[in-house]
């Protein structure tokens, strides 16, 4: 069965999407670099979620959730409060990395 034009567009615009998100992560990640955070990890899969930035600061484990939009407000207000918690769940729930005093900080970037 040939894939209907609508349905090679629809593909087309989750590719870009996707790629979007991907270099967001990475601009997320080289500005929290430069602030000083040691990055743990990218894209980490839990039960209760996925996380799309782990970093680490002087014990400050921080858990980011990158939202690619034109402002910072339009990125909040895409984080449902179900999401949230569902991050907040799964940074509980991860080990405690090197020096984490076990203070985990939530963020959201755009």
């Amino acid at each position: 069965m040939t894939p209907k034009p609508v349905e090679g567009a629809r593909q087309a615009r989750g590719a870009a999407a996707r790629l979007s998100g991907r270099r967001g992560e990475v601009l997320a990640a080289i500005w929290l670099l430069a602030k000083g955070y040691r990055i743990l990890g990218f894209r980490l899969k839990t039960r209760q979620a996925e996380i799309d930035l782990l970093a680490l600061k002087r014990g400050v484990l921080a858990v980011v959730e990158v939202k690619r939009r034109t402002t910072l407000l339009a990125a909040l207000e895409t984080v449902s409060a179900d999401q949230r918690a569902r991050l907040r769940r799964a940074a509980w729930r991860l080990p405690s990395p090197g020096r984490a005093s076990g203070v985990r900080r939530f963020a959201s970037t755009s």
